[in-house]
């Protein structure tokens, strides 16, 4: 029992303070030794309803604020993130199990998005109208909503908290944000830096604990007035259902099954490095992972060789000079061996990586080998579930339409790729694909912080995040008219 003591416990933060209070106790997993790393203090409800008191107490004082102010705040604490990049890449690597490599980038792209919104204070425009009416002047401007719920996934922690955070504070709104119990800690860093930037107290509050009760906690509670939902399908519909009773604005984005096409004119070398990493890097833990390719019979064979032989090339651990690390946690890593086993229980036949019996050669942690799965119907679960992790199924068709009738069969409508040399076929395929994003002889992500992203169908709600775009989430329009009659003289 000593040893556990000596463990770190993870705290919320509320109101410029660390808070140990909760109803409970949550073990932190390390998911590349699966040994103990934290204890995270989960937030009961009253931790919950204590966070939004803080931040609806502080929101009209933060709201007034000049934008341009905020702004400079925001680019303090940008700036301090980078001060303290290395200490926020060393979590973001111990708690995901990615490689200080990796998770050194992570942190930079989490800066960029910081920049960018930063620099949206002085640039929150709204529109000036025309007005049928002689001498009506008309302009919109744009206003807070409130305070915010912000849920995040632990996939790409800190991008996915700055994705929120920024566009949310620079639009005036205080936050609540709740960190994934899988990487609680670097939530609270962030808070932590926010306060040190100037950010005031209650402006940026953070809980920790269970979605099924922190979460649900927070949901449901009536002084948030936004919520922001990166994750499940499954549970956004949760959140869309209990929010929409209020009318709460409610922002999703959601799952993704995204096709990655390989056509026949496509440069076979160039496709197999971006389907890899569309696959496989992160540990295939992203919602715009290419988790199907569709591939011309033409150049099937040539493509699937070479994407199998890339496959079992690739070095899994947590050393700068490895290409994936292991999945999140216990749970994931049994869910996608279970997959596995179904798929080829389905008639899917597994080309390189796991069968299903064993994660990885990796002895400890939560590993699982890069796995290709051919020869499943369109029909079959693996085809149709996203199950977050370094698993990809292949499909061999005719051509073009065919192609694009695999990629429309799903629910999900987030990213998609299309590797050709055709522009018209290029074209005329991104016009047809049901998704929010479409790269041509790329990867199936990518998005950067001035770009909108977001998905169709089950893959979201129809909003987009980061970009301009994010500012019609974060905020509401008020149309403001004047009258002015001329005066005689």
């Amino acid at each position: 029992m000593a040893e556990i003591y000596q463990i770190r416990r993870i705290p919320s933060w509320i109101n410029g303070l660390e808070l140990f209070n909760g109803d409970s106790i949550l073990n932190k997993f390390n998911p590349h030794t699966a040994e103990l790393d934290s204890l995270i203090v989960s937030s009961d409800k009253e931790v919950v309803k204590q966070a939004i008191k803080a931040a609806g107490n502080v929101f009209d004082s933060w709201s007034t604020c000049s934008p341009v102010k905020r702004g400079n705040i925001l680019g303090a604490f940008v700036r301090l993130m980078r001060d303290n990049k290395d200490e926020l890449r060393d979590i973001v690597a111990r708690e995901t199990g990615k490689s200080k490599a990796n998770a050194e980038g992570e942190v930079f792209g989490a800066i960029a998005v910081g920049e960018f919104f930063a620099g949206e204070g002085m640039r929150l425009y709204a529109r000036s109208l025309t007005s049928g009416m002689e001498g009506k002047y008309t302009h919109s401007i744009r206003q807070a909503i409130g305070v915010c719920a912000l849920i995040v996934p632990a996939n790409t922690p800190i991008a996915n908290i700055a994705w929120k955070i920024f566009p949310a504070l620079i639009c005036g709104n205080t936050a609540v944000l709740k960190a994934s119990e899988d990487s609680p800690e670097i939530a609270v860093k962030m808070a932590a830096l926010a306060k040190e930037a100037g950010v005031p107290d209650g402006v940026f509050n953070v809980i920790q604990g269970r979605g099924d009760i922190s979460g649900k906690a927070l949901v449901e509670d009536h002084g948030v007035a936004l919520i922001s939902f990166t994750g499940s399908t499954s549970v956004g519909k949760w959140i869309a259902e209990v929010a929409g009773k209020r009318l709460a604005r409610v922002s999703l984005e959601l799952g993704g099954k995204n096709p990655f096409i390989v056509c026949d004119d496509a440069d076979i070398d160039n496709a197999v490095n971006w389907a890899s990493l569309s696959a496989f890097s992160n540990a295939g833990q992203r919602c715009a992972a290419g988790s199907r390719i569709i591939v011309f019979e033409q150049v099937y064979d040539e493509f699937v060789n070479k994407l199998v032989a890339k496959a079992k090339s690739l070095k899994l651990g947590i050393d700068d000079d490895c290409d994936l690390g292991p999945v999140i946690n216990e749970r994931q890593f049994n869910n996608i061996l279970t997959a596995i086993k179904n798929a080829v229980f389905q008639g899917g036949k597994v080309l390189c990586g796991s069968n299903g019996e064993l994660g990885s050669s990796v002895e400890k942690g939560y590993y699982i080998e890069p796995t290709i799965i051919e020869g499943l119907s369109v029909e079959a679960d693996l085809s149709k579930t996203e199950i977050f992790g370094p698993v990809v199924s292949i499909y061999k068709v005719k051509g073009i339409v065919e192609a694009l009738d695999v990629s429309n069969n799903t629910e999900y409508g987030l990213t998609a790729s299309i590797h050709t040399k055709n522009v018209d076929r290029a074209m005329w395929f991104a016009q047809k694909i049901r998704s929010g994003l479409i790269n041509v002889n790329i990867g199936t992500y990518g998005s950067e912080p001035h770009m909108p992203f977001g998905g169709v169908g089950s893959s979201g709600n129809g909003t987009r995040e980061p970009g301009v775009e994010a500012l019609d989430v974060y905020t509401e329009l008020k149309c403001i008219s004047i009258l002015v009659r001329e005066q005689h003289i």
